[in-house]
């Protein structure tokens, strides 16, 4: 390699570091999971914990999933040009059913990343140290409304599943309509063990806790009659919010946490339809709060108006999925330099 084209590849790897970003070139249909290892490179918690998993012994590792992650996430937070090992991530995905050449849900993708967390690391301590980062506790009621008996189970989940309405939406109503209690009756009776038959029942949770990072997943894809169909219209989302202002009533008596302000710092976008698309993200920097823009191994800063732009409407690119941090966003600024 000439001292020329090294000097210009260090160089450009010190404008991707400065960038906090790391273009990723598309791979036999990658941009969903580049989109997603994009979120996951700012969720800078996940590689600070990756980064303490000795994970030396692990066998089959072109097969094993969090050890690959590992290393796709040091190479791109590293201030160093060298090659990110994207495709030996693709590949391993590839080993554990998320295909290549093939165009996936970012968030069925994302959640099936975090499930091979929990079953191919050894170190148990840790990978439920990166699913309690996402993790929403809840406490599921269901009460029959013939007897007034209640049932009630504690859950979690990994993302907010926003059900979306076929007009204007703001993340604040949608979140509340989630934490709604809804009757069900006909045939989604439910049955009561006092009873002893299937009643009309109404069911509700409430939060026990709220996780560092809230993943929420805008349910734009919509199955009618056996076909499916994305919905473009629109859903405003802030750049910070209080969760405790939206939905207090919905907090449980054993709820104990006075942190509940979230602050944007990564958008998964889709733009097609239904039956084709393309993923891109825009992912804000840890250090300087700027925002910018990643399509595949494209790189750029944009500013807020841009990103409010994916708010939706017809032809136009979608948020998808919305990626909170719990805290002001002063907190951490300032990342550890690997290499």
């Amino acid at each position: 390699m000439s001292s020329r084209f090294s000097g210009l590849f260090f160089m450009l790897g010190l404008r991707d570091f400065y960038h906090g970003m790391r273009g990723l070139p598309n791979y036999h249909l990658s941009c969903c999971v580049n989109t997603l290892l994009q979120t996951l490179s700012a969720t800078w918690e996940v590689a600070d914990l990756l980064e303490k998993w000795e994970a030396a012994g692990v066998r089959a590792e072109s097969h094993n999933v969090p050890l690959q992650l590992k290393k796709v996430l040091a190479a791109m937070r590293s201030d160093h040009p060298q090659h990110v090992p994207h495709r030996d991530f693709l590949h391993c995905l590839d080993r554990n059913s998320v295909r290549l050449n093939i165009q996936h849900d970012a968030d069925e993708v994302f959640l099936s990343i975090l499930n091979f967390i929990q079953q191919q690391m050894d170190d148990k301590a840790l990978a439920v140290e990166i699913q309690n980062l996402y993790k929403i506790s809840v406490e599921m009621h269901l009460q029959c409304l013939h007897c007034t008996a209640v049932q009630t189970r504690t859950s979690y989940l990994l993302s907010l599943p926003l059900h979306i309405k076929e007009d204007h939406n703001t993340l604040e109503d949608c979140i509340s309509s989630f934490l709604e209690d809804q009757e069900l009756r006909g045939i989604n009776c439910c049955f009561c063990t006092q009873c002893e038959v299937k009643t009309p029942s109404k069911k509700g949770l409430k939060l026990l806790s709220l996780p560092r990072i809230l993943c929420i997943h805008l349910k734009r894809f919509r199955n009618s009659c056996g076909n499916t169909r994305k919905l473009d219209c629109s859903v405003t989302f802030p750049e910070s919010f209080d969760f405790s202002e939206i939905a207090k009533e919905a907090f449980s008596a054993d709820f104990s946490q006075t942190e509940c302000k979230y602050t944007l710092y990564a958008v998964v976008v889709h733009a097609g339809n239904a039956v084709c698309g393309h993923y891109t993200a825009y992912v804000r920097h840890r250090v300087n709060q700027t925002w910018y823009y990643a399509d595949d191994s494209h790189i750029q800063q944009v500013s807020w108006e841009e990103v409010q732009g994916t708010y939706g409407n017809r032809y136009r690119d979608t948020a998808y999925m919305l990626m909170y941090r719990r805290g002001s966003k002063e907190e951490g600024q300032q990342p550890e330099l690997s290499g």
